[in-house]
């Protein structure tokens, strides 16, 4: 049997970008290869990787992070693919992917999706954040002997320095996770979105309107994340997030929301929140922003909003109109499933291991 080894930076099940990229592919392959996936940085690195302080320790778990990486060389030298999901290491220069790519002439797969060349860090480890070495994006790509992207902007991107380009989308397992459809009839309705504290500030232009709409609707703002924000909206229902229920919670939701900002980096993201909403048949109100916009056809399986103005108007008119709801809930659980799901990308998935 074929043996297929994956580098990946997070422990297994701890990242979506992992989980929902190549995590729930694992199964199906090991029908016919051997899989070892291999972090970075281990559980307990990961627990304090955002925790201030600790530099110590942290410096001290990286170094044993790079010393397993280079003991791993003879497997990785043996194996008959290779899938490197956004760096051979967490920190500093390709020096892995140039020893598989030069040394031991390894033809690696290489998966990204988001736009990891521009630097982006939180605040809790931003004096430390050259040693991410955002530089080394392109020498990454380049030395692959295949690239996946999670979408047109990131594979147009990549194009640049590999002709040999495949956009797999982020997928929703439809039959086994997303498996749990929103009650339309719940009252009092909940409008919600779920994503982690480093990115609810997109959600700032939105309080306005969330304000607003109660003054003329009876509704709950539900907000799914890992820390409960310090805002004045009456109606926030906190819910922590947690893997064990991570599904069923956004399921009780009857309108989800994904604003962002035009920027480059919005523009590389893959959409994962929407296509978490739509795959549990909820509604969903997106800015028109990168994969978005190939994602959902408006006012058909999804609407847009641009505009504050855009926001209140789609919004009133769905907590106004159940029978909308219901239609386009329906029309986006379709798109998933057709486009966006896990049997719909597995025969992309198993033709990247038939390559040599």
């Amino acid at each position: 049997m074929e043996k297929i080894i994956f580098l990946v930076p997070y422990p297994v099940g701890s990242a979506p970008s992992q989980r929902f990229r190549f995590e729930q592919y694992i199964s199906i392959l090991e029908e016919n290869f051997l899989v070892e996936i291999h972090p970075f940085i281990d559980e307990e690195t990961w627990k304090k990787l955002y925790v201030p302080g600790q530099f110590g320790f942290k410096a001290r778990k990286m170094l044993g992070s790079f010393a397993k990486r280079f003991r791993l060389l003879p497997k990785l030298a043996k194996a008959d693919h290779i899938f490197i999901h956004r760096e051979a290491t967490q920190i500093g220069p390709p020096i892995i992917e140039w020893i598989l790519s030069k040394v031991l002439r390894k033809k690696y797969i290489y998966d990204f999706d988001d736009a990891i060349w521009i630097p982006n860090f939180s605040e809790t480890n931003a004096k430390y954040q050259r040693l991410k070495a955002y530089w080394k994006v392109p020498f990454v790509i380049r030395w692959a002997g295949q690239v996946t992207a999670g979408n047109r902007f990131l594979a147009s991107y990549a194009s640049k320095f590999n002709k040999n380009v495949t956009v797999l989308p982020t997928t929703i397992d439809t039959e086994n996770l997303h498996n749990i459809i929103s009650n339309p009839d719940q009252k009092p309705i909940r409008i919600g979105w779920t994503g982690t504290h480093t990115t609810m500030h997109y959600l700032d232009e939105l309080l306005p309107v969330l304000k607003k709409l109660n003054e003329k609707h009876e509704y709950t703002f539900r907000l799914i994340s890992n820390l409960k924000p310090d805002w004045d909206l009456p109606n926030l229902e906190f819910v922590t997030w947690k893997k064990e229920t991570e599904i069923e919670d956004l399921a009780q939701i009857q309108i989800g929301v994904m604003p962002l900002k035009e920027d480059r980096w919005s523009a590389a993201k893959c959409g994962f929140k929407g296509l978490q909403y739509m795959a549990c048949a909820i509604p969903t109100v997106l800015s028109p922003v990168g994969v978005n916009l190939s994602i959902v056809k408006d006012n058909e399986n999804g609407y847009f909003a641009k505009t504050e103005e855009d926001w209140y108007n789609i919004l009133d008119a769905l907590l106004s109109n159940e029978s909308k709801r219901k239609q386009i809930a329906m029309n986006g659980r379709q798109r998933i499933v057709e486009a966006y799901s896990v049997l719909s990308q597995i025969s992309i998935y198993r033709q990247l291991f038939e390559k040599k």
